[in-house]
């Protein structure tokens, strides 16, 4: 891992080093940069943009599971994602390396190790800092995932070749330490921030503030996940309070500067996964808004559905040319093809390739806090802020008429006086904001609450009466290379046996 690193930062060491001397020293190969010339300037962008590109483009699976998409008709069943038989083989790119190019969780988070190192040794505690909030969020990914898995032995490379896995509730406890642990390192009266760190920091450009209120927020969103195995977190609810920064509230949500093209290998990965390359040619004709979701937002007469989704290429009415996919698990229909139907990633997410990339967006943030509040942890009106947090799914989508459309909304199918379940409702219009924003975060509120209820099972033949699944399997590759560890977690269904916060 370390060798992959520095070879994807050689093209940064380079631009830094620029045509000093001691570059071309007869004595070192620049085209083997090893890990005395890495700088943890070179690391901070990459593990931001990795981290925010794998949370963008790598849960499909669970938007299929959570009701958001259905199946382009171009295609026939991908099994076992529509019939829940759930095998060590299926999505491992989470956990292992494969032949895809996009970075493991665990790649990303050896990176993530490497810039918190490299950081101490610079003496710069930014650096630091950072590292863990990155870290706090991957970690938090595997976890929902699999529950159980390596922690305090993953990032030791040679030291630990097989790994311990550690406890989900565990490692969520000290993900929480280490967030707080940056909090203060951010808060420090002695912390410097270099000009060079500015520029490195391709999220906030050094805004220390900005930082703390992505840890607040992240610590609030473990805190929100484990609701129904911890329902009173007064101690780490007073932690984030008394930072005093708050969290990530409306028009701030956090993403990245680094510039996208139109050009091979530059466009928002986002949008090059789901809508198109950089020659325009489409990308992704499986993923489909599925009919429950887009009924959901016709008969509320809710129109983010057409900002949320693209029209379809060739839509079969051109007169409602947004249209959903089939069923998940749906058999094959003769004639249809995907083309009749919407991608998935609509011009209020990303209307092209060069738009910039989202790690935590303010419509997310908006409703964690509403949720707090409606739970008693934080101070506020939940009503406002829940409404509030509806009035930014808008604003964020840049719908016509935001203001007015959010209103009749909320006035409507979306109103607080008449839901008689106030979770329930903050619950089901985030699930409405988020698609193709955050789909995992939808598969986590279904499995710790159960919104919203009638989320679509998979109709494929198969299915019997299988339910979505409550997590992944461990990866193929644990089971050979690191076989005692994986195998004292038990024996693992992933129809039985939930993450450790999913309780119900």
């Amino acid at each position: 891992m370390k060798n992959k690193v520095l070879i994807a930062i050689l093209s940064t060491a380079l631009a830094v080093t620029g045509c000093k001397d001691s570059f071309f020293d007869i004595n070192t190969n620049p085209n083997k940069p090893t890990e005395p010339l890495v700088k943890a300037s070179y690391l901070l962008p990459m593990v931001i943009e990795q981290t925010a590109a794998r949370m963008g483009t790598q849960y499909s699976f669970s938007a299929s599971w959570a009701g958001y998409y259905g199946r382009g008709s171009g295609f026939g069943p991908s099994l076992p994602l529509e019939n829940y038989d759930i095998t060590p083989n299926f999505e491992i790119t989470h956990w292992a390396n494969t032949s895809t190019s996009m970075n493991t969780w665990y790649d990303v988070l050896t990176d993530a190790n490497f810039l918190e190192k490299k950081g101490r040794a610079q003496n710069e505690d930014f650096y630091v800092a950072t590292a863990k909030v990155m870290k706090a969020i991957g970690f938090m990914y595997l976890v929902d995932i699999y529950n159980n898995v390596p922690y305090s032995d993953a990032l030791k490379g040679d030291e630990s070749i097989a790994p311990k896995y550690d406890k989900g509730e565990d490692i969520y406890k000290d993900l929480l330490i280490q967030l707080d642990s940056a909090r203060l390192i951010f808060k420090s009266t002695n912390l410097a921030v270099s000009d060079e760190a500015k520029k490195a920091d391709v999220l906030f450009g050094g805004n220390l503030t900005n930082w703390r209120k992505l840890a607040n927020t992240q610590s609030l969103k473990l805190l929100i996940h484990q609701s129904e195995f911890k329902k009173d977190p007064k101690d780490e609810i007073a932690k984030i309070i008394a930072d005093g920064s708050g969290f990530i509230e409306t028009g701030k949500t956090a993403k990245l500067t680094i510039a996208f093209s139109n050009d091979r290998y530059k466009v928002n990965p986002v949008y090059s996964k789901y809508v198109a390359d950089e020659t325009g040619a489409e990308t992704d004709g499986f993923n489909r808004p599925s009919p429950y979701l887009l009924n959901r937002y016709k008969s509320n007469n809710d129109i983010r559905y057409q900002y949320l989704f693209l029209k379809a290429i060739n839509p079969i009415n051109p007169n409602e040319p947004w249209a959903a996919g089939k069923p998940l698990g749906a058999p094959t229909v003769a004639g249809t093809n995907s083309a009749q139907e919407s991608r998935v990633i609509g011009t209020g997410i990303l209307k092209d390739g060069t738009q910039p990339l989202w790690l935590l967006t303010s419509v997310e943030s908006l409703f964690l806090q509403a949720e707090a509040i409606q739970r008693g942890w934080i101070t506020g009106d939940a009503r406002v802020a829940y409404e509030n947090a509806v009035k930014e799914s808008f604003t964020y989508l840049n719908v016509a008429n935001a203001a007015n459309e959010s209103t009749s909304l909320l006035n409507n199918s979306a109103s607080w006086t008449a839901a008689s379940n106030k979770l329930e409702l903050i619950i089901n219009q985030k699930y409405l904001a988020l698609p193709g924003i955050n789909n995992f975060e939808a598969w986590v509120d279904y499995r710790r609450l159960g919104y919203p209820k009638d989320v679509p099972l998979s109709v494929n033949q198969t299915v019997g009466n299988k339910k979505i699944p409550l997590r992944l399997a461990y990866p193929q590759n644990e089971y050979s290379f690191n076989s005692a560890n994986v195998s004292a977690q038990g024996t693992i269904d992933p129809q039985k046996n939930g993450v450790f916060w999913d309780v119900n």
